[in-house]
């Protein structure tokens, strides 16, 4: 127990050093012209050692509100406001993959077309038909991953509510905070670790692994390169399968931050009172009292 909190304790101390030394050397991080430090984004985007560097950071970020409220909720209005913009932009995903459903079945069915050709900016891209087709599934997937976020902070969310309605303000903001901490915030951490290898394994060889020490790492930097995935399905499908294993390590951190920016908001509203609730809130607003009546009972 007690060399447990001592192992706590040195690596939060540890996440202060670590963030000095990667603003103070971003060269051996994010110059990857040069392999070692390409190995050393892929090793340390999953590490312990990351993990502490952004706790840090958000644990920094609450002792300051502790003390100055509004700047925690200047916080809360960024995190929100992120997810907000992301998810109203991506959200148009939904009607660009509906267009592109009607073109292929017209194009497929009346005019026998096997290939479709788009030249933005006069550079010619031409796929077959049934690339197209499979490439609607990344549309479904630009929703899920990166407008989750956009539906939680608009309370969108499916909730398995048996005891919540029935509470007092101050007792719910308790069950919202117990809830970011010890489901959000593991979940998405267990996400991330998963997702960032997997990612990784898919672009570069040799392969870097979550259970290799970092003299390893730096011992294969000297043979790392690019190796992008482009393996489909079928023989002329969609081959950018990898983008969906970016759009994982996405997901899980903007519900990461999420979780944060759900906490912090927690806070503020346990500590303010109910006359705080959805405080700064950007809620959509379908301009329709039915309808948004609806949708707040949903």
């Amino acid at each position: 127990m007690l060399s447990g909190i001592l192992w706590l304790i040195t690596n939060i101390g540890l996440g202060f050093y670590n963030i000095f030394w990667a603003i103070t050397h971003p060269v051996a991080w994010l110059d990857w012209s040069d392999k070692a430090a390409v190995a050393r984004w892929i090793y340390y985007g999953g590490s312990v050692e990351f993990f502490f560097a952004v706790l840090d950071i958000f644990l920094l970020l609450f002792i300051v509100g502790l003390f100055r409220r509004p700047f925690l909720w200047g916080v809360v209005r960024i995190l929100e406001g992120f997810a907000n913009g992301v998810g109203r932009i991506f959200a148009w995903a939904g009607l660009i993959m509906v267009l592109q459903q009607i073109m292929i079945v017209f194009l497929q069915r009346i005019f026998r077309v096997s290939e479709i050709s788009v030249g933005p900016f006069g550079i010619d891209f031409t796929k077959d038909l049934s690339w197209w087709s499979e490439e609607l599934k990344l549309y479904n997937a630009l929703i899920v991953a990166l407008c989750c976020a956009y539906t939680f902070t608009q309370g969108g969310h499916v909730r398995v509510d048996l005891f919540y309605s029935g509470m007092k303000h101050h007792s719910r903001r308790v069950v919202d905070m117990l809830g970011s901490i010890f489901f959000m915030l593991p979940t998405m951490v267990m996400i991330w670790l998963y997702g960032w290898y997997f990612l990784w394994r898919h672009l570069v060889t040799p392969k870097i692994n979550a259970t290799e020490q970092f003299q390893m790492v730096e011992r294969k930097s000297a043979l790392l390169k690019w190796n992008i995935e482009t393996t489909g399905f079928s023989p002329n499908g969609f081959d950018a399968y990898f983008l969906f294993k970016i759009l994982l390590v996405a997901f899980a951190g903007m519900m990461f931050l999420q979780a944060w920016a759900f906490f912090f908001r927690s806070y503020l509203e346990w500590v303010e009172g109910p006359e705080s609730a959805e405080k700064y809130l950007d809620k959509d607003s379908l301009e329709d009292e039915t309808a948004d009546r609806a949708a707040e009972i949903h």
